[in-house]
């Protein structure tokens, strides 16, 4: 739940596009003005890399627990302050300045979640739940979390129908990332500490031998290739993602142009298959492996996904029930491909930088991704040619994928004491 509050959080901006862009983001074009909106999108993105070094290396010292809190009430807190920004009509250019400081804020406490929850969850089960665990925090969480943005859209709409909900809903939007931030109170009372990370503390105490762990080893000596694999790995997992589910409430609105009560239908239905496809396919992997389970639904998707794209573009605002189907169905292939990243990225570094070597990995490859929307938009001269485009990049994205997890090896098993592990790893800063 504190992933899915803060993707939540984050995905916020992608159900208030149209209006932040005509609020905070004026241009002559539709699509210049959405391409900017995206473009804070990709900000708020391109910090998480920033935020998942810095936070990563204080959950490696002081604890996942810890630094989970604190990072969950920064997202909160920062999102909610998005909803007080003014609009571009009352104060010019600083209401953009103000809300891309913002994002650049947020991006960073939601670099810290992905140190904290994504190895959190998989140190604290048995070995036999960590895919399942993997798919539902890494994939299920942005199921669950667009889903909750969904209902909220939905019910805003529902206070602030047409013009009221561009001139005032957007920002009830935004002030409900409050509800993110209440929970890293439920997380500091009754969340447990990871017990991988206590052993380590406990040994270190104990004054076993040490292996000393800087945050360069990251990017140079023997985690330098294993770094820049699982880069490319999570960018083609998580371009998938962006450009599918992270895409499909502006393609909905402004391509296929469905109303608000219908598209929030779409949105919330797609969303909810998200978390069945995330936690099947994370089982999934670890029956059959990390890495032949994310090779097959790459295949597909390399196939399936701007397939899907394209009949989902050139559907009418009233077809409503093909447009469910097909949506449903793109969102299940897209984020079933990366549900097992979360648990390959934990198993592929020890336990002494398994925060920092999963944040930065994972941010890294999702940056990578988050910036491709824009790219989409920035590229289209009109509306109607984002659709094509979108398609040509989502084929790119699954090409990458199959490349780097065709490269990489299996893991599964591998977050057990082996090779890699050693009796105590002391953290050196």
């Amino acid at each position: 739940m504190g992933w899915s509050f803060d993707l939540f959080d984050l995905f916020l901006l992608l159900y208030v596009a149209e209006a932040v862009g005509h609020q905070i983001f004026p241009a002559e074009s539709e699509t210049m003005s959405l391409a900017l909106v995206f473009a804070s999108f990709a900000v708020s993105i391109v910090m998480r890399p920033g935020g998942a070094a810095f936070f990563g290396e204080l959950a490696d010292r002081l604890g996942r627990k810890t630094i989970m809190v604190t990072v969950m009430a920064g997202v909160g807190l920062s999102t909610a302050a998005m909803g007080l920004v003014p609009t571009y009509a009352s104060v010019g250019v600083l209401a953009p300045i103000v809300f891309l400081v913002l994002r650049v804020i947020q991006g960073l406490f939601v670099g810290g979640v992905t140190a904290t929850t994504h190895t959190l969850g998989t140190e604290s089960v048995p070995p036999r739940w960590r895919g399942l665990m993997s798919g539902l925090i890494g994939a299920g969480g942005a199921g669950i979390g667009a889903a909750m943005a969904s209902v909220v859209f939905i019910v805003v709409s529902h206070f602030y129908p047409g013009d009221s909900f561009e001139e005032f809903g957007w920002r009830v939007m935004f002030f409900s990332g409050l509800l993110g931030g209440l929970l890293s109170l439920f997380v500091l009372r009754k969340v447990e500490e990871s017990p991988m990370w206590l052993a380590a503390q406990a040994g270190a105490q104990a004054g076993a031998p040490a292996v000393r762990l800087r945050f360069t080893d990251l990017v140079t000596g023997e985690y330098r290739s294993i770094t820049l694999l699982n880069v490319a790995v999570a960018a083609g997992g998580g371009a998938m993602y962006y450009l599918t589910s992270g895409f499909l409430p502006t393609l909905l609105g402004s391509v296929v142009g469905m109303p608000s009560g219908s598209r929030g239908t779409v949105l919330l239905t797609s969303s909810l298959v998200v978390v069945i496809a995330s936690v099947l396919a994370g089982e999934a992997s670890q029956h059959w492996g990390r890495r032949r389970t994310m090779l097959v639904l790459g295949a597909v998707n390399l196939v399936a996904l701007p397939a899907l794209t394209l009949f989902i573009a050139r559907s009418g605002p009233g077809s409503t029930t093909r447009v469910l189907l097909a949506a449903c169905l793109l969102a299940f292939l897209a984020n079933a491909a990366y549900s097992p990243v979360m648990i390959f990225l934990n198993e592929r570094y020890p336990t002494a930088i398994r925060s920092r070597g999963t944040a930065v990995s994972w941010n890294t490859g999702f940056m990578i991704g988050g910036l491709l929307p824009t790219l989409v938009n920035l590229l289209s001269p009109s509306v109607s040619d984002i659709p094509a485009r979108l398609a040509v990049f989502i084929v790119g994205s699954a090409a990458v994928f199959l490349a780097a997890v065709a490269l990489s090896p299996e893991t599964r098993g591998r977050l057990e004491p082996g090779p890699r592990s050693h009796p105590r790893q002391e953290i050196t800063p």
